[in-house]
């Protein structure tokens, strides 16, 4: 598994990651999750060895990341931030250089090379040059050298960053594909990235971890988790009487839809769909909430941010 304990880098006064300790284990797909500045990048830096902790420990499958660097870094496959590359060289080229550089020679070289030009669809810039290329070519051949020893340690810092959405949905369908015997952590600050893609997401603001849970038990503790919104020919009107409802607490008018918030009394569902029947409202959308983790994001990181002020 990784490990980390009490990671921790500080920038002269200023903490960056603060004390950051977690476990994750094969098979998970971990989200992590932070508004910028958060410390997400310069944790992932200190868990593949490109940048030394000020204090606390990280191990991969049992290797110390400082102590034992070279065997912890053999098990990683990393995409770091912008994914840095040789632009003079052309795809192939740097893709069979990475292959070499993992230990490959020969026949297997050009074995990878093929898999992973296949994998990412980069055929049709194999032989250009990576300056040429557009951002999300770019970051397609990033993520290419990040598999192509197929390591068991994926650490991928925004991988769908700069891809047009039928690319997020091939690179999205590689990770899943790739995910059941791997350890994989994904930053991101795309909530939908969690959402379509982890089993586990950790939140944390000002280098300290918030929220450490499934997806789906972070979208339990969105306020909108049960609630049910409406679309209808009367906003106004469905909002006054949604209001009067006892099994409505708080309601919302809001980007045309109406949203009555459970009180926790009866089914609420039940109870909005009865009374817009009765009413004759014309409804074109009719929908229980699973909960939104935007709202949840911005709950837990707006409170820390307002403890640290206070």
């Amino acid at each position: 598994m990784i490990e980390a304990k009490k990671l921790t880098r500080c920038y002269g006064d200023f903490t960056a990651v603060d004390r950051l300790s977690f476990s994750v284990e094969p098979g998970t797909v971990l989200g992590f999750l932070g508004p910028n500045g958060a410390g997400k990048s310069t944790t992932m830096k200190m868990l593949t060895g490109f940048l030394p902790p000020t204090s606390g420990t990280a191990s991969i499958h049992g290797h110390d990341i400082v102590a034992d660097s070279l065997a912890a870094r053999r098990l990683i496959g990393y995409l770091p931030e912008g994914a840095p590359l040789y632009g003079e060289l052309g795809v192939a080229r740097f893709l069979e250089f990475v292959a070499g550089a993992r230990g490959y020679r020969g026949d297997e070289v050009m074995r990878r090379v093929g898999q992973v030009v296949e994998r990412l669809q980069l055929e049709e810039v194999r032989m250009q040059t990576i300056e040429t290329l557009s951002k999300g070519f770019k970051r397609r051949v990033g993520l290419a050298q990040a598999i192509i020893s197929d390591p068991p340690v994926l650490v991928l810092d925004e991988p769908t960053d700069g891809l047009d959405p039928n690319q997020k949905q091939q690179v999205r369908r590689l990770i899943r594909e790739m995910a059941p015997d791997k350890i994989t952590i994904i930053s991101t600050h795309i909530l939908e990235e969690v959402d379509a893609l982890c089993s586990r997401a950790m939140i944390i603001a000002r280098g300290k971890l918030l929220a450490d849970d499934s997806p789906a038990s972070l979208l339990a503790r969105s306020r909108y988790a049960r609630a049910v919104s409406l679309a209808c020919d009367d906003l106004q009107g469905a909002a006054s009487a949604l209001s009067e409802l006892p099994e409505a607490g708080e309601v919302e008018v809001r980007r045309g839809l109406v949203t009555a918030f459970p009180s926790g009394h009866g089914d609420l569902f039940q109870a909005v769909s009865k009374l817009a029947r009765e009413r004759g409202w014309r409804v074109s959308r009719l929908q229980l909430e699973a909960g939104r983790l935007d709202d949840v994001f911005r709950r837990i990181t707006r409170t820390e941010t307002t403890e640290e002020a206070a």
